[in-house]
């Protein structure tokens, strides 16, 4: 994994597609430019068994067609079934060590919230951390108080080499602050999913990026 893969992380599941097909949407976030794809398959209406297999393949075959690196969400047997590019884990997931031990040298990312846990994320080898949420979302149900960009600033420069993600609320108005805050990328989920001119936004969203930190 290349720091820049971070860039423009796209993050989805069929819960966060309202009014087309995901794998249509999908298609045109990785055509205007998308940098990484997250495979999150959660809430209610998540699909299930085969259905979410296929779902999460006909992702992946996308991905790979665009050069993109796929991770998926949580599930690390069905990352290693279809070979997956890497896994995300949270806090309430696999615990890190474990994760990086079934996974091997696949990527490994984790959300962290606090030094304690940056310093285990980076003891076990991850690839890179997500940090948030930053702003307020409304695309995880179970997303803990915004955070603001104070402990993605400290993170940064206690380890300056570590690539950072952040997430939550991000959004084109907003981006600047994060990329300045030190970010490596921005990871959205509505931005893109809602957005009316996906091409525009992911283009918004690449030049915000280039902001000099």
């Amino acid at each position: 994994m290349k720091r820049e893969d971070l860039q423009l992380y796209f993050i989805m599941g069929t819960g966060n597609v309202f009014q087309q097909n995901p794998i249509h949407l999908l298609e045109k976030a990785l055509q205007a430019g998308i940098t990484m794809f997250q495979f999150r398959e959660k809430g209610s209406l998540a699909l299930t068994g085969l259905a979410y297999e296929q779902f999460a393949r006909q992702c992946q075959k996308l991905c790979q067609q665009y050069n993109v690196p796929f991770i998926v969400n949580d599930d690390i047997e069905l990352a290693l079934r279809i070979g997956a590019d890497g896994v995300h884990i949270g806090q309430d997931d696999l615990d890190v060590e474990m994760a990086r031990k079934k996974i091997g040298n696949m990527i490994l990312g984790v959300s962290v919230h606090s030094r304690e846990e940056l310093q285990t994320a980076i003891d076990h080898h991850a690839d890179y951390v997500g940090i948030g949420p930053i702003f307020a979302t409304t695309s995880k149900s179970d997303a803990q108080p915004p955070c603001g960009t104070n402990f993605l600033q400290q993170a940064h420069h206690l380890y300056p080499e570590l690539p950072i993600v952040a997430i939550g609320g991000i959004t084109c108005t907003n981006a600047h602050s994060v990329f300045q805050a030190g970010a490596d990328g921005v990871a959205v989920i509505s931005a893109i999913c809602e957005s009316q001119d996906i091409a525009h936004t992911v283009s918004t969203f690449t030049s915000l990026s280039r902001i000099k930190k």
